[in-house]
């Protein structure tokens, strides 16, 4: 199958976007970033509904895909902390999670050659908080009437952050007992 083809190209797109995202929060152009930011959520949608209607699913999109969503999730929470727009504590627990997922993924691999893990639908709730927060927050810092988020908003991402790790953990465990 071929791997240069729309979705892929989409999803190159996207990580090429981050660098771009990065420069506009840098240079205080939080406009710019808000584009950049819903172009490339949207495009996420976009690449994946693409690639599984035109049947152009491949290796190399099923890895790119997650890395994308994950290299743009990481470094606006990471940016978005040392600027002070969320706690810091969100961060750790954000990025401890998908560490927590890597490596799982990783020691399944490795012992029991599982090379698959399924999203689930908790996983999936997530990461769209997570989207929603970043988005969020950069509308808020653009539209001046939008309060910035605050305790529950970041709560609700940390529950289900943590609750969506431990449910990994879980699979995983039961997955190697197999």
């Amino acid at each position: 199958m071929n791997v240069v083809n729309i979705p892929n190209i989409i999803t190159f797109v996207r990580i090429i976007i981050i660098p771009a995202f990065v420069t506009a929060l840098i240079y205080k152009r939080y406009g710019y970033a808000l584009f950049l930011f819903i172009f490339a959520a949207v495009s996420d949608a976009l690449d994946g509904l693409m690639a599984r209607m035109t049947k152009q699913k491949t290796k190399l999109g099923a890895f790119l895909d997650p890395l994308a969503d994950k290299s743009l999730l990481v470094t606006s929470f990471i940016l978005f902390s040392v600027y002070d727009w969320i706690p810091l504590w969100l961060t750790i627990t954000v990025i401890s999670r998908d560490v927590i997922v890597v490596l799982g993924w990783i020691l399944l691999y490795l012992s029991a050659h599982i090379t698959k893990i399924e999203p689930s639908i908790i996983g999936k709730a997530a990461i769209a908080s997570q989207l929603i927060l970043i988005a969020y927050t950069l509308l808020s810092i653009n539209v001046n009437y939008i309060p910035p988020p605050a305790g529950l908003m970041f709560w609700t991402v940390a529950v289900l952050t943590i609750v969506s790790g431990i449910q990994y953990i879980y699979k995983g465990l039961k997955q190697s007992a197999m």
